[in-house]
């Protein structure tokens, strides 16, 4: 062979092998394939795929714990219906997607459309029209869930604001079994008869239901935040008799005080905040059932908060119904040590866990002084740093100066257990924003207000 014939050659083969690596990567690159992590460089695409929009990261918007099942669809569960879910966010981004759960379902789940869109400002099941998103699941618009099981969905390209609203619909066809729920929504979502998921007016939603049905998450990409701040506890946390559809939540103030602090400039971080609350829930017991409703902290963590998107930062408040629902009195050192597990657990991903101490409720039908006497024990250990990174004093920020027993009277919804608006919101004016970086001075510092 002349040397002119072997250059000609190895032009030849180096001309094939553009050509074929060209074809792979379009080719991956139009499956979406990593365009679910942190900084992954999505294709371009139209305005109404399921590609997302930018670089970035993705990280939790708005989340529910599944809790239970809805009563009256243990055969049919909700077949020929949309489910119109709204939810409430704490960041925005360019790209959505969403987890269905079939977790106390019987059966498989079939969902054969579903959407995603900007709720128009209303305060209704209406969709602004531009927002509106067919949802896919590896590129189909079905996916089956199985009994038990979970799914994400295909990133959406659409323009999620942060502090708005966002409509989630589903509908499924067939029988599915029982209904996965969060039942102490304190918001409404809706229900229409027929395959209405695209429908831009919330005219044929007449249907209206106090939770959540298997929509759990809500993640968005963008620049707009660097991690996700998952507040795990129980009523308190979920929002017990705070205002429905007010998003009047102790973590929605949260989030509300980090985007303002961020909009002013602040060394603070810039965190999605999404609630793993759920009402009655206990550190150590399960509720009935099997799967249990209502788990247990431990048993639910590793879903519930430590799988959450761009998880940083863990905040707990738990352990007030352990005290109160135990059969007998609760060990101290039991709800303890099932926290410090907890603790354990998060630290082993790298994250940091900031805790509350436990509220008072004097006048509860459940007090008692040796209740009390658990709660002061459990609070001491907590101020003292042996169980969390940081500890924030809800019980000081709250309790009546005159009777630290009791909640203040402006801070009680009524019940002498779960505070109201006004009590919700001094929760999060009283937690240090500092808390939330893992570089804050002092392994177990204690932030609370004065009263």
């Amino acid at each position: 062979m002349t040397r002119r014939h072997g250059t000609a050659l190895l032009c030849a083969i180096v001309a094939l092998v553009a050509v074929v690596s060209a074809g792979l990567y379009v080719s991956v690159a139009g499956t979406g394939l990593g365009t679910g992590g942190s900084g992954a460089r999505a294709a371009a695409a139209p305005p109404d795929s399921a590609a997302p929009a930018s670089t970035g990261l993705w990280v939790g918007t708005w989340s529910a714990a599944p809790s239970g099942t809805e009563p009256g669809t243990a055969t049919d569960g909700l077949a020929g219906r949309s489910v119109r879910n709204v939810v409430h966010t704490s960041v925005g981004g360019t790209s959505a997607r969403v987890t269905l759960s079939n977790l106390y379902g019987a059966a498989p789940l079939t969902i054969t459309h579903a959407s995603l869109a900007v709720a128009d400002p209303s305060g209704t099941a209406t969709a602004r029209p531009d927002s509106m998103r067919r949802l896919t699941f590896g590129g189909a618009p079905r996916v089956v869930i199985p009994a038990g099981g979970q799914v994400v969905s295909d990133p959406a390209r659409v323009a999620i604001p942060a502090d708005g609203d966002v409509l989630v619909t589903t509908f499924s066809p067939v029988p599915s079994g029982p209904v996965t729920v969060h039942h102490q929504a304190r918001q409404i979502s809706y229900v229409a008869d027929g395959d209405r998921t695209e429908s831009v007016s919330g005219a044929p939603y007449t249907g209206r239901v106090p939770y959540w049905r298997y929509l759990t998450a809500l993640d968005v990409l963008g620049h707009g935040a660097d991690g996700t701040v998952v507040v795990f506890g129980d009523s308190i946390t979920d929002g017990s008799a705070s205002t429905v559809g007010a998003n009047r939540r102790w973590p929605d103030v949260l989030a509300d005080r980090l985007r303002a602090a961020a909009e002013e400039g602040r060394e603070v971080p810039r965190y999605g905040v999404v609630n793993a609350g759920i009402s009655g829930n206990q550190v150590l017991a399960d509720g009935p059932g099997r799967p249990a409703q209502n788990p247990s902290g431990l048993a639910r963590f590793g879903r519930d908060a430590l799988g959450r998107s761009g998880v940083r930062v863990v905040v707990i408040d738990l352990g007030i119904n352990d005290i109160l629902r135990a059969p007998r009195l609760a060990d101290s050192e039991r709800v303890l040590a099932g926290l410090r597990t907890l603790v354990r657990q998060a630290h082993a991903r790298g994250l940091r866990v900031v805790g509350a101490t436990l509220m008072p409720f004097g006048g509860h039908h459940g007090y008692s002084a040796a209740r009390e006497a658990v709660r002061q024990r459990i609070n001491a250990e907590i101020r003292a740093g042996h169980v969390y990174d940081a500890v924030t004093d809800f019980d000081a920020a709250l309790r009546d100066p005159y009777d630290p027993r009791r909640l203040r009277s402006e801070y009680d919804c009524g019940d002498h257990l779960h505070p109201s608006d006004l009590g919700y919101r001094r929760m999060a004016q009283s937690f240090d924003l500092r808390l939330l970086t893992s570089g804050a001075e002092g392994a177990l510092s204690v932030a609370g207000a004065r009263t």
